[in-house]
């Protein structure tokens, strides 16, 4: 099934919404659920979290993407259950790489987030990935949308790990000072 015809499954109240999302982009939300989890059972259980907010949630507008709509919802829920999970301690894995990695670029301060309009934010973020070569911009998201590792980024981009590594901390600079011509307080 289409894209459409599962949003107006979604619009027709129709369980079967459900099902299609399910069969379509389970292996996709499950895949990113699990990158940030490392578990499988938490994974399934943001999944199907997915889907109730899908269904609570669809907007007034169709999606644009369904899976990109379906893929936000998914990390929101992980990085949620993550962080509650993992709350006044650090934890291993990938998620806690990740955000640290990050942290330099794009602070989660409240300070940060009062004085920043965070569409802004959003729009320069989008703005400076698309202006990457393709191969960066795959590596940069799989690292930094998926939460995939090193390794994994390494191994399906036929790149050795400490290549992908360099490449991440060099994009991660270009995205600060990106950030900072911009105006962006960081």
């Amino acid at each position: 099934m289409n894209d459409n015809g599962i949003i107006q499954l979604y619009w027709d109240r129709n369980d079967q919404a459900i099902k299609a999302t399910s069969d379509k982009y389970g292996h996709y939300c499950k895949t990113i659920a699990r990158n940030i989890l490392n578990s499988e059972e938490d994974a399934e259980e943001c999944v199907n979290d997915t889907y109730l907010n899908a269904w609570n949630s669809m907007p007034a507008h169709w999606p644009e993407q369904l899976a990109t709509f379906l893929g936000k919802i998914t990390r929101n829920l992980s990085f949620n259950k993550y962080k509650h999970d993992h709350a006044e301690k650090r934890g291993g894995g990938e998620i806690a790489l990740v955000l640290e990695e990050l942290a330099d670029c794009v602070s989660d301060t409240d300070n940060v987030e009062q004085t920043l309009d965070r569409q802004e934010l959003v729009k320069a973020i989008n703005s400076f990935v698309r202006s990457l070569s393709p191969e960066k911009r795959g590596v940069f998201v799989c690292r930094y949308w998926y939460a995939d590792s090193v390794s994994e980024i390494a191994n399906n981009y036929g790149m050795l790990q400490g290549t992908v590594s360099k490449t991440l901390e060099r994009t991660r600079k270009q995205l600060k000072v990106y950030l900072t011509e911009r105006g962006f307080e960081l």
